[in-house]
């Protein structure tokens, strides 16, 4: 009897903990998404619902305790040499000047880890101008009330305009094909228990803008897809709910709103919903989920402008012209019955797995997520999503995925902020976001598990997934070329780093990306870098940094190459 009693009682601290977090579980409904859609991996794919999320939180209150508030402004000036090592290509040689800052606040009220750059670099020669480059990475979190935060992030970097990966590497001192992408998001979050019920809300507002030099670089008879422009997007939600204890099972009725508008093509994306949950604990350690609901979903855009043969018209920089006098085309349409299914495991509160099966967009889905947290500084998080997005949408939830600590990496050579991040509180990717800024509203499904650890005097990260992404296009559309082409990503970053001693250090890098590009006649890309650094403080704050890179790049259509590049610089710190 005394066994049943514990298991109950253990059983429904699970279900509680499933529902501990009902603010963001209504928020995982929309596209893009954690187990929605394109989520990153810091969530895992899963709601802020998960325990894995309730004990990133608690983990977050922890360290609260433990102030600390580091703000870094610096100066940076370094000569890189870079050159195409199997072409035989030009040498090509630059200076750089960069002012920054880093930062990193944890206090009780607030969490924040941010780094900003701007560099100016000097080209030396008639191949390589003069430019320059913004970039920086931020997320935080304020408490404002009693269960009342203000959260925010934002990104600026550069990818590649044409797809087929966004690791910085690629753009040492080279400006072609580069996509300058910037993207914030910020809003308020409610959680709160209120006369014994779970109450939660929350708004988030993102833009997000790419801005091309230049019409990309295709092969011959290849398909060009539409670059991103520019877009907003709102998003409100709210939850109310049940932990057990008057009743054996957890509750939860929740509902939302999302739209975005993009620039391109007038595009419009409007979806809502409203659905009701439960959760049944079956056992100590093991739960079972259900939720059914009502989703309506519409995605539309007008027409390209013609010329007098009927090709879609392009601006200076490969995108297409809007019609404005064309009525705007539905690419996609649903409404009606959506459901979900699933089980929750969860062995200790270091492990937690969850597995679900749904029915969404007229389709079967699969979402899921495992976490592993093997001691305060060793995390393992994977990640199943499945769901609607675009690339404005999906910067915003990744930038919101992300973990409000972690440590600012960047490329030592192009000073860009690396694509995945982490830190003790787990880490994040943004690739799948990245990968391709394609102006299409797309379906997305994918894999991501990111790992981040410290032992031995050393620190790890690792990222790695695979992302799917079908484009949505109005079937009657001049470019209805477009629908349903299938473009797939393939990527692995991982980081080491390693004190040698007290006024010295090395960090190692290193990256694998493969873009299969679905476009008829479109060109795969694949690539691959390592870099290593080595830096020692001479004086107080002043730092001599020199590194050293090789990075492989083939596309089809293109010749292959291999690029060399060394650095070497100093930076001082205020």
């Amino acid at each position: 009897m005394m066994r049943t009693k514990l298991s109950l009682h253990r059983g429904a601290a699970l279900a509680a903990l499933l529902l501990a977090g009902t603010a963001t579980s209504a928020h995982a409904q929309f596209s893009g998404d954690a187990g929605s859609g394109s989520g990153g991996a810091s969530t895992s794919g899963a709601s802020a619902a998960d325990p894995a999320a309730g004990k990133k939180d608690k983990r977050g209150e922890g360290q609260r305790k433990e102030r600390r508030v580091d703000v870094s402004p610096y100066l940076e000036v370094g000569q890189v040499i870079t050159a195409d090592l199997k072409n035989g290509g030009d040498v090509l040689t630059y200076s750089t000047a960069a002012v920054g800052v880093d930062v990193s606040v944890v206090t009780r009220r607030a969490e924040l880890a941010a780094g900003v750059r701007y560099e100016h670099q000097f080209g030396w020669g008639r191949r390589q101008r003069d430019q320059d480059i913004i970039s920086g990475l931020a997320r935080g979190r304020v408490e404002v009330g009693q269960g009342l935060n203000l959260e925010g992030g934002a990104l600026a970097t550069r990818t590649r305009a044409d797809g087929g990966g966004s690791d910085s590497s690629l753009f040492i001192g080279n400006r072609n094909n580069v996509a300058n992408t910037y993207s914030l998001y910020a809003g308020p979050t409610f959680a709160r228990s209120i006369g014994g019920l779970d109450v939660g809300a929350g708004y988030r507002f993102g833009y997000t803008k790419v801005d091309v030099d230049a019409p990309t670089l295709l092969p011959s008879g290849s398909l060009a897809q539409n670059v991103f422009d520019g877009s907003t997007n709102h998003v409100a939600w709210g939850s109310i709910g049940q932990r057990p204890g008057d009743l054996p099972f957890g509750w939860q009725v929740s509902g939302g709103y999302e739209r975005e508008d993009a620039s391109q093509l007038d595009q419009r994306y409007e979806g809502k919903f409203a659905r009701a949950d439960v959760t049944v604990p079956i056992g100590p350690t093991v739960a079972l989920l259900g939720g059914v609901g009502y989703e309506d979903i519409e995605i539309g855009q007008r027409d390209p402008v013609l010329d007098t043969n009927g090709v879609p018209v392009r601006d200076s920089s490969g995108r297409f012209v809007t019609d404005k006098s064309t009525p705007r085309q539905l690419a996609f349409d649903t409404d009606g019955l959506i459901w979900d299914a699933g089980v929750m495991w969860q062995p200790s509160r270091r492990t937690s797995l969850t597995a679900k099966i749904g029915r969404r967009y007229g389709d079967t889905i699969y979402t899921g997520s495992f976490v592993y947290r093997a001691d305060h500084a060793t995390t393992f998080q994977v990640g199943v999503y499945d769901g609607l997005s675009s690339f404005g949408r999906g910067l915003s939830t990744g930038l919101a995925a992300l973990p409000t600590q972690f440590d600012p990496l960047r490329n030592p050579l192009s000073g860009d902020v690396n694509s995945c991040v982490f830190g003790e509180q787990g880490g994040g990717c943004l690739n799948n976001q990245l990968g391709t800024p394609t102006a299409a509203q797309f379906r997305n499904r994918g894999i991501q598990a990111v790992m981040s650890s410290r032992a031995y005097g050393w620190s790890y990260g690792v990222g790695l997934g695979y992302d799917r992404r079908r484009l949505l296009v109005p079937a009657t559309s001049p470019i209805a070329s477009l629908n349903g082409i299938t473009d797939e990503n393939y990527y692995l970053f991982l980081t080491a780093g390693h004190p040698i001693d007290r006024d010295s250090d090395i960090t190692l890098s290193g990256y694998l990306n493969y873009f299969d590009n679905g476009s008829p006649g479109g060109s795969d890309v694949q690539s691959a870098g390592i870099t290593a650094s080595y830096g020692r403080r001479f004086w107080r704050g002043l730092t001599g940094t020199a590194a050293a890179s090789l990075t492989a790049f083939d596309q089809d259509g293109f010749n292959s190459q291999l690029i060399g590049s060394a650095l070497v610089g100093l930076r001082y710190n205020f």
